[in-house]
This record gives structure tokens, sequence and C-alpha cells, in this order.
């Protein structure tokens, strides 16, 4: 029954009675007896109860609606009110987790896309780099070697010094490319790309430790691209944000699904707000209908997991991520760790940057 008619009905039946009352052998003395104002307000409290009831019952629904509309996070997909209640606030609730599904699936859609051309960006970016950029520091460090040998000795070191520092350019801007465009990802697949990463991110100060096995599940090469920008993010914070000294890299398999951790004794995620960064990887999890989670670690750091279901899977054991990366469903889902956001997360479209 509406809300509508449940407050009609009992205040006409108060009606009606109070009607019948007056019509029948009851009376009201004038001054009003004791036991007659009794009755009467007896009467109107009955009457305010069941009001006051009825109302309850029916705005409950309501109230619930209100705190999940409140708490709604588009990019943390949870569970839905409960649609039930009068008439009125049913009808509302469905219409809202309607509403909030197609909200989520439009979401999706158009974070895979921005996120496909920012793959394509960054793939045609490195090429540029390397053909263009890298070629011509190669032409440069080939003259200078000409020209040391024909330098007077007095000029000799600085021609030397010109040569190294071209040189170290030259190693960066190929660093950055093949950060930009994981070669070895689509050359190797995934397990030899995260043990490259891990290798990657070892030097003085920080111990990267890896576990990852090399008979992983069938991965789509959305997926594989997603884990591997994950973990290239998570390291990237360890090692210009956290001050660790030590990090591990861990892939997991289990039955129905995949579970990334990138873990570090860091400085750990604190209270800070949430920033781009976390938003960058949960657009990146919706994509494959991952689960992540940013929480403190064991260690005073932060545990950093995806966990990627393989019934998203179907192009192999070894599939490798295509130069522009093909759609993915929109009904994808992602949780936020109990501690909220990770501080030194950032965007996945741009290892490094801060938040």
């Amino acid at each position: 029954m509406s809300l509508f008619w449940r407050i009609f009905s009992l205040n006409a039946t108060g009606l009606v009675l109070a009607t019948a009352l007056l019509l029948g052998p009851v009376t009201v003395s004038t001054p009003v007896l004791p036991h007659e104002a009794l009755i009467l307000l007896g009467g109107l409290a009955a009457l305010l109860i069941g009001n006051a009831v009825v109302l309850r019952l029916g705005l409950t629904p309501l109230r619930r609606l209100g705190r999940a509309m409140s708490t709604a996070d588009l990019l943390r997909p949870g569970t839905r009110p409960e649609v039930s209640g009068p008439a009125e606030a049913a009808v509302l609730i469905a219409t809202y987790n309607t509403m909030l599904d197609r909200l989520q699936a439009e979401r999706a859609a158009g974070a895979a896309h921005a996120l496909h051309a920012q793959e394509r960006e960054r793939h045609r970016i490195a090429r540029e780099l390397h053909d263009e950029v890298g070629q011509t520091l190669t032409a440069v460090l080939l003259q200078l070697k000409r020209v040391a040998d024909r330098v007077p000795d007095g000029l000799r070191d600085e021609v030397t010094q010109t040569q190294e520092a071209t040189r170290a350019g030259l190693d960066e801007i190929r660093r950055i490319a093949r950060r930009l465009r994981p070669g070895v990802l689509e050359e190797l697949g995934l397990a030899s790309a995260l043990r490259s990463l891990a290798a990657e991110f070892t030097h003085h100060g920080l111990t990267v430790r890896h576990q990852v096995p090399g008979d992983l599940p069938p991965l789509t090469p959305e997926a594989e691209l997603v884990l591997y920008r994950v973990a290239q993010e998570g390291l990237t914070n360890t090692a210009r944000h956290s001050a660790a000294d030590r990090a591990e890299l861990t892939l997991r398999r289990f039955p129905d699904a995949v579970e990334l951790l990138v873990r570090d004794n860091g400085t750990g995620i604190g209270g800070a707000p949430e920033g781009a960064g976390i938003s960058g990887m949960r657009e990146r999890a919706l994509l494959v209908g991952a689960d992540l989670a940013v929480v403190p670690g064991p260690d005073r750091g932060t545990d950093v997991r995806l966990r990627v279901p393989t019934a998203c899977a179907g192009a192999g054991p070894h599939a490798r991520v295509p130069t522009a990366p093909g759609g993915t469903g929109p009904h994808a889902r992602v949780t936020a760790g109990p501690a909220g956001a990770d501080p030194h997360a950032r965007v996945p479209g741009a290892p490094g940057d801060r938040q």
C-alpha cells in the first residue's frame, strides 16, 4: 500500500470512529468531566501515534536512499539500496539504482575511450622520442667523436664531458621511451615485463624483490596492460615519495583471479584525502572489472592490491598489448581500501608526476 493511502486510511478511521461516537449515546458534558477528557486525550494520542508509526515506516526507505546518495561514488561501486517500503519509495529507489547503473556504465565507457587514447598518445610520443630525438642525439655523439680526434689537447676534456652528457641524455630518452611504451610487455609477456620493472626500480637505496610465476592464466591484453601500469605506478610512488628502502612486487594466481601486490615499508598512506592518482588507477581497474585496494601495509608502508578476475580472459596466456588497446566492458567495478587513499599515488598516464 502506498504511503498516501496508509495515512489517509488511518486518519479516515479516526474520523469515522469520532463521528460514530458523537452520533451515538456518547456525550461530552459541559464542563468536561475527567473521565471524558481522558477518553478524548486517549483517542487523540492513539491517532497521533498511528500517524507517527505510519510516517516512520514510510520514510525509513527514503532516509536509507538519502544515505546511499550521499556516499555514492562512481569509482567505488558498492551495494545498491534495497528496494522496499511503500510504493512511492520503492519506485524512487528502483529508479535511483537504474540511474546509478547507467551512470557507471557511461563513466566506464568514457574512461575506456580516454585511457585508450592516452595509450595511443604515449606510444606515439615514445616512437618519436626513439626515432627522432634518439637518432639526432646518436648523430651528435658520432660527430663529437670525430671532433674529439682533432681538437687540441686543451679542449679534449670539454669535448669528452659533452660526449658523456649527450650519452646520458640519450640513455634518459631511451628510458623514458621504454616507460611510455612497454615494449617488453608486447614482446615477452606480462611475467617478463614485471620482472624487468622490478629490476629497473632496484637502485641505490631501494631494493625491489619480485615473485612472479611464469604460468599465468589467460588474460586479455587490456588486463595485462592494467596490471603492468598499476605495478609501474606503485613502484614509482615507492621510489620517489615513500622514503622506503624495500619493496615487493608479487603476482599470485587464484582459481578465479590474478592478484598484484605492490608493498613497501615507507611512510605509509596517512590520512591524506584521495587524489587524482588513485582515481586514475581506479579508472584503469574499472576497464577490466578489477578490485583495487590501497591500504596500510604491515610494515608501516603501503599495500596496493589489484585483483583481476580471470573471467575476462580469452586472449591466451601470452597475449600482447596492441598499440591501440581495444574496448572493454563498461560494467567493471573497483573497491576502495579501508584507509581511503594513497597520498603518493598519481595518474597512471604520467608515471612519476605528483598528484
